[in-house]
């Protein structure tokens, strides 16, 4: 650990990596959004009483097979940043009709911030 304070350009840096998550998940692209995804990744969450668990690559599978959602709108609830580890709240609304909060969290490996866990509410 640095034990320095934390950098303005980090909290950008984290906001870029969840746009790429955005950005496939409006093209429909589970490819594009994997960028913003560390290659060992999990994802957690209920689609009703069905729990969706697993290594992120089932979640890039789905958005394929979602297809896109061009009128999805997301906002960054919240940005949590200690050193080299972040929680974002991210809130999505009319993905392909249906509404989720995702919940985040980000380490910097390398120099780049990842997302390393994916927790979602589908409301």
């Amino acid at each position: 650990m640095s034990g320095e304070p934390t950098k303005m350009g980090d909290y950008e840096a984290i906001a870029k990596t969840v746009q790429r998550y955005i950005d496939g998940a409006r093209s429909g692209s589970g490819d594009e959004m994997r960028a913003a995804f560390h290659a060992d990744a999990t994802i957690f969450g209920y689609v009703g009483d069905d729990l969706f668990a697993g290594p992120i690559q089932q979640f890039f599978a789905w958005s394929d097979a979602n297809g896109p959602a061009p009128e999805l709108q997301a906002r960054i609830a919240s940005i949590d940043l200690v050193d080299t580890a972040a929680t974002v709240r991210l809130e999505l609304d009319n993905w392909t009709g249906n509404r989720f909060t995702d919940l985040f969290t980000l380490l910097k490996v390398r120099g780049a911030w990842q997302i390393t866990n994916k927790v979602f509410h589908l409301h």
